[in-house]
């Protein structure tokens, strides 16, 4: 049966493929430009068929993109499914952005002898007394 080009996979598939280290090592390799799959095969100490697996996983998740060249297979990486990461990661950087003020705030408030303008240097004190 032939698989519709147009479905969208879920972010469960690409959270997946992305757990593994070597996927992402493959995708950190795509990220400087498209690449014949034995080129890719060669940068690994991994087998080919190994090597051939992680991208077909990738290549099911839309990480990457496959086409030939002549004889050759072709690999380039997709970003677009990333955005559905970065969506989801969003959602903590907002939390540690508001925690991390909060904490700042709490620390600061705690210890105002710590903050930046009560700190400053001996020879910047040794200035105002002399001004």
């Amino acid at each position: 049966m032939m698989r519709n080009k147009s479905v969208t996979y879920s972010e469960a598939t690409i959270f997946r493929a992305l757990a593994d280290p070597t996927r992402r090592a493959l995708l950190h390799l795509l990220r400087s430009g498209s690449r014949q799959a034995g080129d890719i095969a060669g940068a690994f100490h991994t087998s080919r068929p190994a090597i051939s697996r992680h991208l077909r996983r990738l290549r099911r998740a839309q990480l990457v993109r496959e086409h030939r060249e002549g004889r050759y297979r072709v690999y380039e990486l997709n970003p677009g499914p990333l955005r559905a990461v970065d969506s989801w990661l969003d959602q903590y950087r907002t939390f540690w952005r508001i925690n991390l003020n909060s904490l700042k705030t709490y620390v600061e408030a705690e210890n105002p002898k710590e903050t930046p303008r009560n700190n400053q240097s001996k020879s910047q004190q040794r200035k105002k007394k002399r001004a």
